[in-house]
């Protein structure tokens, strides 16, 4: 399994149910589509997800039809956020605040027992990168998430221990360190 096609095929099938989503009351949305052969299950559709998968396949070697397609993908995204922006804002804000809540039970669940929470982090950490990119998405976050955020990162940094970038080596360029300094290192035993 190519890991580009399958966060090529998130993306091209959360595209073609976006519309259809961001008018939803749901958060979080099955997705009716098969990934590649040999693939697990796409996950959820959320906007954070399209969100991170569209950075990590800018940032991989992909074929010249897999890069037409994502360019195709990019362009469809925009034209939805462009007629449905409210909506898109909206989600963005309900979703940042979601995963503000599960970012920052992840760092309690390890403050109490680091050894048995921090093999994990490189999962979790998914979702701080998420937040980082809805934020920008966001209508508006209101200054306690700001703050909570901010208060997480600083928790966070008590505990982290810099070091070489935690995913896969492709898609370093997707994140600069000055921004995702999180994904530069792990945490603390």
């Amino acid at each position: 399994m190519s890991v580009a096609a399958y966060e090529l095929g998130y993306l091209k099938a959360g595209i073609e149910i976006l519309e259809a989503y961001l008018l939803s009351g749901d958060l979080y949305w099955t997705m009716g589509a098969s990934p590649p052969a040999g693939s697990p299950p796409f996950r959820q559709l959320t906007l954070g997800g399209l969100l991170l998968n569209d950075r990590r396949l800018q940032a991989r070697r992909l074929t010249p039809n897999q890069e037409m397609e994502r360019q195709e993908c990019a362009a469809g995204l925009q034209e939805i956020i462009y007629h449905h922006r409210v909506a898109w804002e909206r989600k963005a804000s309900r979703e940042f605040q979601s995963r503000l809540k599960t970012w920052a039970n992840f760092l309690n669940e390890y403050r109490d027992d680091p050894e048995n929470h921090r093999d994990r982090y490189a999962y979790e950490v998914e979702r701080r990168v998420m937040l980082q990119l809805l934020e920008t998405h966001a209508r508006e976050v209101p200054h306690a998430e700001q703050d909570l955020l901010g208060s997480l990162d600083q928790v966070l940094g008590a505990v982290f221990l810099p070091g070489a970038f935690i995913w896969d080596a492709e898609v370093t360029g997707a994140f600069d360190r000055s921004s995702f300094w999180y994904l530069y290192g792990e945490l603390r035993k």
